[in-house]
């Protein structure tokens, strides 16, 4: 055996250097890491070690939607129930398949093998038993009047149980067909039956998600676990009477009951139910089981929460597996090797757990939901829809598979580095990878074909062309199911392309508007003085503190928003132009702020443009830094106070005649006001009504009182509140 391992520093995680464009890497390392990706005859170990998966042979079956319900008998002969034709199949020892009764219902949900090796067959919906006692050859048994039957169990008695739906509840049959509900229950469905080790009934519900205790004299029931889920899908028990529940479906709020763990059982009707204070249990990390396929159940391709429950003797239950996204289908208990199996949809898995919450993936079918699992020996049947199929899992390993990685972004164009790996890879085995790039999220016809295998044991340059998607696969074979590769580690390392800064947004305040820079708040103006740019600062990290917005005559004040796809520190630089003028004029460079307030009396009047231009200069080498920037104006400069000219202000009997004309250079009379004392300040208007030119006539009256002064005051500003005083006698 050669040992391939390559020691590539500290973690092999994703390593994302904010600040700079530098070498980073993508690496699987766990099972959840590996998870991510699809298993093609590949087993994955709690530990994150992928492997060659046990063998599986797929059995040729009818052409039908669904298959629904499978059982097999001690002689080797399987019965195949399936939707929505209702038709029920026989499968030979030999592989033939023949059509063995055809129901008059759609769905045909389970199969029962009675005494003298009678078949019955629950149907859904509008839901009946069928006896079947040989090809052709059936009738109906009993008619319960329930929408479905979920779940048929054969009582030692000779009796048939029957799990119903929708009104809820168990029935009882006796040979002759003649059937009684002994059980009815709160939620609308029981969907599915155990006998315990003392004979009583465990049964799953949905709507909620409850499993029963349903005592096997008297029919009364106790509820020995509420999930936070819609259902139980199934259950199975271990020789030491732990209860394993599949739980899936929409999550419940959490309710909190403050109750003794001695508080006797609640009698609901014919119900006997047993209230436990339960808080919501913690979530594991992903790996999940389940039953048939239900109408009603989750959508092909839908994405559902699902989890696994233990349930000890005492009562106390713990979640030893859960999935955001993955429902259990089909669950059952291996006791020689004492672990829980599990198939799972959408995406087609069987997982295996010892009971507490090491998980591990045992293969992904090539169907999206593996609905039922048959232990048969040391052979497992596995059944699966979408599309639907049937196949034996038997003891020992596949000679080859492939493990088709998650699709890994860059988030920009990037170039491909070295990929490595640790794995052990016997004599005779071989271990290679493939590389493919595009720049879809969806890998498709637009993406490069597959790179050629990489195989050596240092690890190797990757081929595919530049991107900003990656995948890689790995690909096992074997001579023996005793000399196959081990695969435990995969990296591969990346160099992002530099993308150019943005500057997404440039605001002008208005004329002599500023900030008060936080926290001083007194006289520091935001934006006046060089922030030293350091390493890790947040955006925005000062913007989201409260600024006090003041007025200081003649400053002027930019800001702006800039982001860069790299996380890089950036640096600003900010420019000016004159309308007329060719050239921009560097004002302030290496800016760190997001805020610039300038004095304008620095400057002469006029009209202007400013740049703010972003660097990434001090995160990168000089030639590959990038610019991003972004222009706004007007700007007006204008610190020149308006004229007052052609001033007359002549008595005329009781009144005061005053005329003028106001005129500024650059920016519109904002207004005008008068001062005769002792009176107060008054607004007069121009002729024209309204002030919002360069220059305005003013032409009025003021009616001269009783001991008023001869001093006429008038004060005229501009837009930007230049202001000129003018005092006359009269």
């Amino acid at each position: 055996m050669r040992l391939q391992r390559l020691y590539i520093g500290a973690a092999l995680t994703f390593a994302a250097v904010a600040g700079a464009v530098v070498p980073q890497h993508w690496s699987l390392r766990s099972f959840q890491d590996f998870l991510r990706g699809k298993f093609d005859g590949i087993s994955a170990s709690s530990d994150g070690a992928l492997i060659l998966a046990p063998k599986e042979d797929r059995i040729e079956g009818p052409s039908e939607d669904f298959y629904l319900s499978f059982l097999m008998t001690p002689e080797g002969v399987g019965y195949l129930g399936t939707g929505h034709n209702g038709k029920i199949y026989r499968l030979a020892k030999d592989g033939k398949t023949d059509l063995y009764f055809q129901t008059s219902e759609m769905d045909v949900s389970c199969l029962l093998l009675g005494p003298k090796g009678i078949l019955y067959a629950a149907t859904s919906p509008n839901g009946k038993i069928y006896k079947i006692s040989a090809a052709g050859k059936g009738e109906e048994f009993f008619n319960p009047a329930e929408r479905y039957i979920w779940d048929l169990l054969l009582a030692e008695n000779g009796n048939i149980l029957a799990a119903v739906g929708e009104s809820g509840g168990l029935y009882e049959i006796n040979p002759l067909g003649q059937g009684r509900q002994v059980f009815k229950s709160e939620p609308n469905h029981l969907l599915c039956l155990k006998f315990d080790r003392n004979g009583d009934i465990l049964a799953g519900s949905g709507g909620p998600g409850l499993v029963y205790r349903i005592m096997k004299n008297g029919g009364k029931g106790v509820v020995v676990f509420e999930t936070s889920f819609e259902e139980v899908r199934t259950l199975a028990l271990d020789l030491d009477g732990r209860i394993y529940a599949a739980a899936g479906g929409t999550v419940k709020s959490a309710r909190v009951e403050s109750v003794s763990a001695a508080a006797p059982p609640v009698a609901v009707g014919n119900v006997e139910v047993s209230i436990s204070a339960m808080g919501a249990a913690s979530v594991p990390s992903a790996t999940g089981g389940g039953s048939t396929i239900r109408p009603g159940s989750a959508a092909a391709g839908s994405r559902e929460p699902g989890a696994v429950f233990r349930i000890g003797p005492d009562g106390l239950a713990k979640r030893i597996w859960s999935s955001p996204d993955e429902l259990v289908y089909s669950l059952f208990w291996d006791e020689a090797g004492k672990k829980v199996l599990f198939g799972t949809g959408p995406k087609g898995r069987l997982y295996e757990t010892n009971g507490e919450e090491d998980s591990a993936l045992v293969l992904q079918s090539g169907s999206e939901q593996i609905s039922t699992c048959l232990p048969l020996g040391s052979r497992l049947y596995l059944l699966s829809n979408n599309p639907s199929g049937l196949t034996l899992i038997s003891p020992g390993l596949r000679l080859s598979g492939e493990y088709l990685g998650p699709v890994w972004d860059a988030r920009l164009v990037a170039g491909w580095g070295r990929i490595e790996w640790e794995a052990a890879v016997p004599t005779g085995a071989v271990l290679q990878f493939q590389s493919r790039s595009g720049n879809m999220a969806e890998p498709g016809a637009s993406w490069s074909d597959w790179s050629p295998p990489y195989q050596k044991p240092e690890g190797e340059q990757m081929l595919s062309p530049k991107a900003r998607y990656l995948q890689v696969r790995a690909l096992f074979k074997a001579q023996s199911a005793k000399a196959a590769p081990t695969l435990n580690r995969l990296t591969a390392h990346f160099l992002p392309s530099n993308a150019a800064p943005a500057i997404t947004r440039l605001e002008l305040l208005g004329p002599n508007e500023v900030y008060l820079k936080p926290p001083d708040l007194d006289e520091a103006i935001w934006g006046l003085e060089r922030r030293r740019l350091e390493a890790g600062t947040k955006k925005d990290e000062i913007r989201i503190m409260m600024a006090k917005k003041v007025e200081r005559p003649g400053f002027r004040t930019i800001v702006w928003d800039a982001e860069d796809d790299n996380g890089d520190a950036l640096v600003y630089s900010i420019y000016l132009k004159r309308d007329g003028e060719k050239d921009w004029r560097l004002i302030e460079d290496l800016w760190t702020d997001e805020i610039y307030a300038f004095n304008t009396a620095y400057f002469p009047d006029g009209v202007y443009s400013i740049k703010v231009a972003a660097s990434d200069g001090t995160s990168n080498p000089s030639e590959q830094a990038k610019r991003g920037e972004k222009v706004v104006g007007p700007l007006l400069v204008d610190n020149a106070a308006p004229e007052v000219k052609n001033l007359q202000a002549e008595r005329e009997g009781g009144f005061l005649n005053v005329s003028f004309q106001a005129e500024d250079g650059f920016s519109p009379i904002k207004d005008a006001r008068v001062l005769l004392r002792p009176g107060d300040w008054q607004v007069v208007f121009p002729e024209d009504g309204i002030a919002d030119s360069k220059t305005e006539t003013y032409k009025f009256k003021i009616p001269l009182k009783a001991g008023v002064d001869n001093l006429l005051t008038i004060i005229v500003r501009d837009a930007v509140n230049n202001t000129v005083t003018i005092r006359r006698l009269f």
